[in-house]
C-alpha cells in the first residue's frame, strides 16, 4: 500500500491535532455513519488518510467497522502513542 508524502504547506494551525496515517484515535463524541448505524463515543480507530492545507482533516475507519471522513479535534482525540507525540510537538512549540 503507498502512502503519500503530506505536503510541505500542510501544517495544522495552533488548534488543531497534528494526526499521521496510522495513528489510533478517539472519537469524543458520538458520529453518525452512513447506513449501519453509527460511532458511539470512545470508540477507537485509525488514521487511513490525513489531508488538508487550511483545515486537517482524516479518514479513519474506526474499530466497530464504520469509516468516516472530514474528521478533526472537534471529533477525534489522539490516543497512546499518537496522543505522546501531539503532546511532545504542543510542549515544544510553548517554548
Amino acid at each position: 500500500m503507498q502512502f503519500w508524502k503530506p505536503h510541505s504547506l500542510a501544517t495544522p494551525h495552533a488548534d488543531q491535532i497534528d494526526l499521521r496515517i496510522g495513528d489510533r484515535v478517539r472519537a469524543v463524541t458520538d458520529l453518525p455513519g452512513t447506513g449501519r448505524g453509527g460511532v458511539p463515543e470512545g470508540t477507537e480507530g485509525k488514521v487511513l488518510l490525513a489531508n488538508g492545507f487550511n483545515w486537517q482533516r482524516y479518514r479513519v475507519l474506526f474499530d466497530n467497522g464504520i469509516e468516516l471522513g472530514d474528521l478533526d479535534g472537534r471529533q477525534v482525540e489522539p490516543i497512546g502513542r499518537a496522543k505522546r507525540r501531539v503532546a511532545r510537538a504542543a510542549t515544544r512549540a510553548n517554548r
